[in-house]
């Protein structure tokens, strides 16, 4: 064979084995492509757009991270109804599931008596049986009803202190329900009176710890006013209620709309108790105060169901005759009424027998005048020692055989009225009994006048001019939550709360401003306060809200370093949101980074800038946002803000972040916080 038609058959070979294995590629190409692009469109189809295809000749590939083992399933199942099934290779993965989340640990005590319940779900870690044990051995305690259950997961933190604390609360919790979890304490409970209320409260959050969340809801049974009393007089000094009793509100609006009738123009206020002889009380009563007015003057005392009515001297018969005709004929039938109609007295008699007993604002008692003999001094010296101390009594009271019957009940009435003053007088004459002074008790009045009219006897004549004033009491002396806002804007007049640049670091010289707000709030009673941080609108919108709440709370740490009760604030972020100033300039930028001050009652509503508000302009100065109208702090309409914080201005060595941009930043640029 030739040499050259050897070349030629090999070539051809060469050529047609070269022509076949690129068209066997082509075919490879070809299947695999459409073969991915079938099975990723019906996958995609079926909303399994997490799966990734890849083909490799005949075979498919499945890979990528499927949520669930049913998902996993349900992407094979597909690309199994595009291709062979036996061409499917799963390489598919399942995410794997999150741990369960701890439940919420709960327990509600619920206590009558000597009978109580444990409800809720605790940790299994609890000591079950000690704590059954612990509440068992309480005073009083007969026996618990154990129907918690328990969880195995870790125990929260804070769960060992609260129990502990909702246990020793029930000590002096005869009748209570306690809702507690391992942050917060609910305690709704009844007391004797409300000044074992206000006690209880006090010592309850006393012991509670700053950083636990209590809620109290005690309430107190209305008093037991024995006798039931009212008294109105009208005389030169006005007309006036010292004393005022009633059963129902309703009640308590009609004798006070009888005394506004009858001349009274100052606000007037009845306590409303237990203990009222007749459901006709109201009526009864502000009937014989109408006829008070009617007769231009006197006095009506009523004491359970006896009314003593004492006409102004000057009366005439007529009048007197025709208003008691009136009273009599129109009160219940289980009233008994008795009237006086003074005669007008010729001349005041000499040697009037009297007794006195003034108290100084130091507390000092001096008495003087007459007492009927030795025996009823020392016992009228004994009785003044016991009710204000023996160092503080002066005796200076004389012998006198002669004194009216009946001398010694008035004597001795005298001082125990007088103990319920801060300072005054009392003079006991054989005609009346006339005590004057001052007291922070706001029943001061009504006691002095049950007291006289249960002791005195029918008929008595007695002169109460006792006046109220609120810097004795030592509760209503606390400032309203209000005041403590007002106090804080005036701390904060001159001064800010800075903070470092682009941190939640309380400058230097700041420390002192908060210093002083510390001291203001151990002045104030428990307040729902908010704390609220605001930024400027340069930076990233969730960079500048992170900020402003971490100084909110960097406020809240200060002030608890400084020893305030902060178990009723609240610190919380805004971020950018409600500038008080124009975020275009530098003075605006640095008005609006600041921190705020609420009342929660009011701040929950909405983090703007309300009619109400007192906010500062960022300089130092304050101002009111109002409408005009009067400003009401006293329910959900009003709102009342303090804000007195900003952060530190740049100090030029080039450090900023969110908040603290200079005016050529951009402001859509994203800078890393300090």
């Amino acid at each position: 064979m030739r040499l050259s038609s050897i070349f030629i058959l090999t070539g051809t070979f060469l050529a047609a084995a070269a022509g076949s294995m690129v068209a066997a590629g082509f075919a490879v190409d070809t299947i695999e492509n459409a073969s991915e692009t079938n099975v990723r469109r019906s996958l995609d189809q079926s909303e399994l757009g997490w799966a990734e295809v890849r083909a490799d000749g005949l075979q498919v590939r499945l890979s990528g991270i499927a949520p669930t083992e049913a998902l996993r399933f349900r992407a094979k199942s597909v690309a199994s109804s595009v291709v062979e099934a036996s061409r499917v290779i799963d390489r598919m993965q399942v995410q794997a599931s999150s741990a369960l989340a701890a439940p919420d640990f709960s327990i509600e005590i619920l206590r009558n008596e000597g009978e109580i319940s444990l409800i809720g779900l605790i940790p299994a870690e609890t000591d079950r049986a000690a704590l059954v044990d612990r509440v068992s051995k309480l005073r009083g305690v007969e026996n618990v009803s154990d129907l918690l259950q328990s969880a195995d997961y870790p125990v929260p933190a804070g769960w060992s202190a609260t129990v502990s604390y909702a246990v020793n609360a029930l000590r002096n919790l005869p009748h209570s329900k306690i809702s507690l979890s391992s942050d917060r304490v609910s305690i709704t409970a009844m007391s004797d009176s409300p000044e074992a209320k206000r006690a209880l409260e006090a010592d309850l959050r006393r012991r509670a710890d700053p950083d636990m969340r209590l809620m109290l809801s005690i309430s107190a049974p209305r008093p037991i006013i024995a006798p039931f009393t009212l008294r109105f007089v009208r005389d030169a000094e006005g007309a006036r209620f010292d004393a005022c009793s009633a059963d129902t509100e309703r009640a308590s609006r009609m004798i006070l709309d009888a005394g506004r009738v009858a001349g009274m123009e100052a606000p007037g206020r009845c306590v409303i108790g237990l203990g009222v002889p007749s459901s006709d009380w109201g009526r009864a009563t502000s009937m014989a105060v109408r006829a008070v007015g009617e007769l231009g003057g006197g006095s009506v005392t009523v004491s359970d169901a006896d009314i003593s009515l004492i006409a102004a001297e000057g009366t005439t018969q007529a009048d007197f005759d025709r208003v008691v005709g009136e009273l009599e004929n129109g009160l219940p039938e289980v009233y008994a009424l008795h009237t006086v109609l003074p005669k007008m007295p010729d001349a005041a008699p000499s040697g009037t027998p009297e007794f006195t007993a003034t108290l100084s604002p130091e507390g000092k008692v001096q008495l003087r005048g007459r007492v009927s003999d030795e025996v009823m001094r020392n016992a009228t010296e004994s009785l003044a020692k016991a009710r204000f101390g023996s160092d503080s009594v002066y005796t200076a009271a004389r012998l006198d055989e002669t004194l009216p019957e009946g001398w010694p009940v008035r004597v001795l009435t005298s001082l125990d009225a007088l103990s319920l003053l801060a300072n005054g007088a009392v003079t006991v004459t054989p005609d009346s009994v006339d005590i004057s002074g001052n007291t922070g008790n706001q029943d001061a009045s009504n006691e002095i006048a049950r007291m006289f009219g249960s002791r005195l006897g029918e008929g008595a004549e007695f002169q109460i001019n006792v006046t109220y004033q609120e810097k004795l009491d030592p509760l209503a002396a606390l400032p309203t939550p209000e005041e403590c806002l007002a106090l804080l804007k005036g701390v904060q007049k001159e001064a800010k709360i800075n903070f470092e640049p682009g941190s939640a670091n309380v400058t230097g010289d700041s420390r002192g401003l908060l210093d002083q707000i510390a001291e203001v709030l151990k002045t104030c009673p428990e307040l729902p306060l908010q704390i609220a941080g605001f930024t400027d609108s340069q930076g990233r919108e969730e960079m500048n809200l992170a900020l402003s709440e971490s100084r909110a709370q960097a406020v809240l740490n200060e002030l608890r370093t400084r020893r305030v009760l902060t178990s009723s604030f609240a610190a919380e972020g805004f971020g950018e949101a409600d500038p008080i100033a124009d975020n275009a300039t530098e003075e605006g930028r640095e008005a609006n980074r600041r921190i705020e001050f609420r009342l929660q009652a009011t701040a929950d509503d909405d983090a703007g800038t309300a009619p109400g508000m007192i906010v500062e302009d960022g300089l130092g100065g304050a101002h009111l946002l109002g409408d005009g109208s009067d400003v009401d702090v006293s329910g959900d309409e009003g709102r009342e803000d303090i804000d007195g914080s900003g952060d530190a201005t740049d100090d030029g060595s080039g450090d900023f972040s969110g908040d603290d941009m200079g005016e050529g930043s951009d402001a859509g640029e994203d800078l890393p916080a300090e």
